[in-house]
């Protein structure tokens, strides 16, 4: 069964006015053709994002997050313009469920819940209240992952780092 994957596509020939006005290679994202069944989540072990937090990410409350790992992991879930949109440089506002405590989840879902595009080949996950709310500490280990049901990132603390006072 054949698919349709995104796949980055870097313009290495812009027009003029375009290379003069980014002062950088640019690109969109193109669908391609996938054979195969393509990507399977684990339903026991759906945490295809994993992360240690870092120090930055809890000061500026924002994820950072690859272009592999946008592409492969969330942006093939969206539609091409949408995943275009943020690639282009705009904000998404996007719902984030905290599935930390699975029997009550909490749901993000305001104007400092987005993602958008970072410096160097780099996408920002930015939810403020899910930084302050769940006391995140440099070294935590999370998971994300594109929930195609309720159309949002699921977030999930996997470990807590031991902190010694």
């Amino acid at each position: 069964m054949a698919t349709m994957k995104k796949t980055f596509y870097y313009d290495f020939l812009p027009a003029k006015a375009e290379e003069e006005e980014a002062h950088q290679v640019t690109g969109s994202l193109v669908e391609i053709r996938e054979s195969g069944n393509g990507l399977r989540i684990d339903p026991y072990n759906p945490w295809q994002i994993r992360k240690s937090v870092a120090r930055s990410d809890i000061i500026n409350g924002m994820l950072t997050l690859s272009q592999d790992e946008m592409v492969e992991y969330v942006f093939r879930y969206w539609t091409l313009d949408m995943a275009n949109y943020v690639v282009k440089g705009n904000k998404s506002s996007v719902v984030l469920i905290d599935n930390t405590d699975e029997t009550v989840p909490k749901i993000y879902q305001s104007e400092s819940c987005y993602v958008e595009k970072g410096p160097h080949h780099t996408y920002t996950l930015a939810c403020m209240d899910l930084f302050r709310t769940r006391l995140l500490n440099p070294g935590d280990e999370i998971g994300l992952f594109w929930d195609l049901g309720s159309v949002s990132f699921s977030f999930k603390l996997l470990q807590r780092v031991n902190l010694i006072d």
